[in-house]
């Protein structure tokens, strides 16, 4: 590999870093912020910023990279084994849920976001049902429904407002 092959591999795992740093920042900010719903493990899901927005300027293997290096370190670092297994299970679906969307131009950046809420808690609650081996739990996707769709709306105009400025600054990050 040439000099400008390994300067853009070195650009773009510093990038990755960042990405990946920022992501863990939004979610112990989010520990920290005393926020609730009164509906236990609902959480406004702050570090999906980063990962809506870098699926509009990222190549699509990067953002899953950086979802699933940060919900590896914070399992490691704050969380255990089933809740590293519940956040992997709703991060990786909400990801591949979102990609589909996008790629399909099915929904707006706010949708796209709004879905990824909802398919976060669905595969949470589908690793819940398959750690307890529990099928009763499944009436609780209602409300987990609801808040996806709250919280991914409220992401989603955070997401769409910082694509937009970023457009205007004509960012290439690819």
């Amino acid at each position: 590999m040439g000099q400008k092959g390994e300067n853009t591999m070195s650009k773009r795992v510093a990038r990755l870093g960042i990405f990946v740093a920022l992501a863990m920042v939004f979610s112990y900010i989010e520990v920290l912020i005393p926020f609730s719903f009164g509906i236990p493990g609902v959480k406004l899901g702050i570090a999906n910023l980063v990962v809506v927005t870098g699926l509009y300027f990222l190549k699509p293997q990067d953002v899953l990279w950086i979802s699933v290096i940060r919900i590896l370190l914070m399992g490691i670092l704050f969380g255990n084994g089933v809740s590293l297994l519940y956040s992997m299970a709703g991060g990786v679906l909400s990801y591949l849920v979102m990609l589909v969307c996008k790629k399909a131009g099915l929904f707006s950046i706010v949708g796209i976001s709004v879905v990824g809420g909802v398919f976060h808690n669905l595969g949470q609650l589908l690793a819940a049902m398959a750690v307890l081996q529990n099928e009763n739990i499944v009436y609780y996707f209602p409300v987990l429904l609801a808040a996806g769709v709250v919280t991914g709306a409220l992401i989603g105009m955070l997401a769409d407002r910082i694509v937009k400025a970023m457009k205007t600054q004509e960012y290439d990050m690819k």
